[in-house]
C-alpha cells in the first residue's frame, strides 16, 4: 500500500508522513524543493496524473500551500491550492478511483464573528488564501457527487519545532533561544488563539480519512491563549520579563481578534489533542 504527499516538506507533511510509515504505508513525497523528495509542482496537470496513474496510491493527501492571507500569494495559491487540488481530483478519477483523497482547509475561509467556528459556520471570501480554499473545497464536493472519496479537515493553528519565523510563535521562540540582539517586534499581542500542535493535527487527518461516515470537519482543540500567554510562558522558561525586550508595533491590525474551533465532530470519531499550550511551548525552545 502506498500514498502520495503533495507538500510533503512543510511541518505537517513531515508529521503525515512519519504516522503513514507507522502504519507500513509508503511514501511518495512531493516538493517544489530540491531534497530528497520527488521534485514536482502539483500545479503541473500531467506530472500529477502520470504519479498517481503510475502509482495507484491508496491515499493522497494535498498538503501543498504557501499558508499566508496576503494578497501578493494571489496567483501562488490559486495555482497550487485551486488548481492543484483540480488536478489531483481529475487524475484520480480517471486513472484511480479508489484513492482516498485528503484536502487540507484552512480556519480563514470561515466568516469569523469570534465564535466557535463548526463545519456549519459560513464562509467568507476575505482573501486569496481563503478565495482558494474555498474553490478547492468546492472542487471535492463534486468529485465526491461522481462517487470520489474526498476529505476535508480545516486546520485551525498548529505549530512544531518546524515552523518558519514567519509565523509568531516560532519568531518569539527562536528570538529567545537564539538569544538575538534588538527588540522583538510584535503586533497585537492581544490575539487569541488556539496552540496546537502539528502532530496532533496530522493525527486527526489520519482518523479522519480511515472512516467512511464523516468527510469534512474543523481540526482544532476548541482553547484559545492569547500571544501575551505565549510571550509570558516563554520569556519566564529563561527567567525573563517579555517587557524588557518586546516592541509593540503601533496601529498595527490584526486579521482577527479570537479564532477558535468547535472541535466537537472530529472528537466524536475518537481523536483527542495530546500536547498542550506549556508542553508545546517546551517543545519548540526545545525544553531549556
Amino acid at each position: 500500500m502506498n500514498s502520495i504527499i503533495f507538500g510533503v516538506n512543510g511541518q505537517d507533511g513531515f508529521y503525515l508522513n512519519k504516522i503513514l510509515l507507522k502504519n507500513k504505508i509508503q511514501v511518495f513525497g512531493v516538493s517544489r524543493s530540491i531534497n530528497n523528495w520527488i521534485h514536482g509542482d502539483v500545479n503541473n496537470r500531467s506530472f500529477v496524473e502520470d504519479l498517481i496513474k503510475k502509482n495507484q496510491p491508496a491515499y493522497v493527501f494535498h498538503l501543498a500551500a504557501n499558508s499566508t492571507t496576503q494578497h501578493y500569494a494571489l496567483f501562488e495559491n490559486h495555482e497550487t491550492i485551486s488548481t492543484g487540488t483540480l488536478n489531483i481530483l481529475e487524475a484520480v478519477y480517471k486513472f484511480s478511483p479508489r484513492t482516498k483523497v485528503f484536502l487540507s482547509g484552512s480556519a480563514m475561509q470561515f466568516e469569523n464573528k469570534g465564535l466557535p467556528i463548526d463545519e456549519q459556520t459560513a464562509w467568507s471570501a476575505s482573501s486569496p488564501y481563503s478565495v482558494a480554499r474555498i474553490q478547492s473545497v468546492y472542487a471535492g464536493r463534486y468529485y465526491r457527487k461522481k462517487g470520489i472519496a474526498v476529505y476535508v479537515g480545516y486546520f485551525f493553528n498548529h505549530d512544531s519545532p518546524l515552523r518558519t519565523e514567519r509565523h509568531v510563535n516560532q519568531k518569539i521562540t527562536k528570538y529567545i533561544v537564539d538569544k538575538k540582539s534588538g527588540a522583538l517586534e510584535l503586533g497585537n499581542i492581544k490575539v487569541q488563539k488556539e496552540f496546537n500542535f502539528a502532530g496532533d493535527i496530522v493525527e486527526a487527518i489520519w482518523v479522519l480519512v480511515n472512516q467512511n461516515t464523516v468527510f469534512e470537519t474543523v481540526i482544532g482543540s476548541g482553547i484559545t491563549y492569547s500571544i501575551e500567554d505565549w510571550l509570558e510562558y516563554c520569556f519566564k522558561k529563561v527567567n525573563k520579563n517579555w517587557q524588557d525586550y518586546v516592541k509593540i508595533q503601533q496601529n498595527f491590525i490584526p486579521e482577527y481578534q479570537i479564532l477558535v474551533s468547535n472541535p466537537q465532530l472530529i472528537k466524536s470519531l475518537g481523536w483527542q489533542p495530546t500536547v498542550n499550550f506549556m508542553q508545546l511551548a517546551n517543545m519548540m525552545m526545545g525544553d531549556i
